[in-house]
């Protein structure tokens, strides 16, 4: 007979993160506390299903660590990088290079939120920048006009002059 409370915490797995505690269960892995590295081989494992229905499935084991006072396996590491690898989320081409490669480490979410704003400030600098070219042209076609004018009223009091 197994203690009630040991089967009301597998209930509570179950329930929380059914996908990891079938694969778990699957592949002879301890889906609570879960390794880092149990997590990072679901996670390219269960690559297929996409980042639509995996990154869910990443946030239940989290939910279910942490509702259980547990370390997060799932932040940075091991998972963090597997996510990465199935993501394919480039770092942003603002950072410099030895950034870049930390940047596999960081949590899924942050870094769709980082490649969102990194994406929101190019076309932000392409904005400024056409309209400063747009600008520059605008000069350059007034600059013109106005020496034409200049030019052109020099010439007729040039012409004035000789005539008297």
């Amino acid at each position: 007979m197994t203690h009630p409370l040991l089967t009301a915490l597998a209930q509570a797995r179950l329930r929380d993160a059914p996908m990891f505690v079938k694969w778990c269960e699957l592949n002879g892995a301890t889906a609570c506390p879960a390794t880092p590295a149990s997590v990072a081989r679901f996670v390219t494992d269960c690559a297929s299903l996409g980042m639509s229905r995996l990154w869910p499935a990443v946030q239940d084991i989290s939910r279910m660590h942490v509702a259980l006072g547990l370390a997060d396996p799932t932040l940075g590491g091991l998972a963090a990088s597997a996510m990465s690898g199935i993501a394919a989320i480039p770092p942003p081409r603002s950072w410099p290079g030895r950034f870049k490669r930390q940047f596999d480490a960081l949590p899924y979410d942050i870094q769709t939120h980082l490649a969102s704003h990194e994406a929101q400030r190019e076309r932000a600098l392409r904005r400024a920048q056409n309209d400063a070219a747009a600008a520059r042209q605008r000069l350059v076609a007034f600059e013109a006009q106005t020496k034409g004018k200049e030019t052109n009223g020099s010439e007729a009091a040039t012409a004035a002059g000789d005539n008297n």
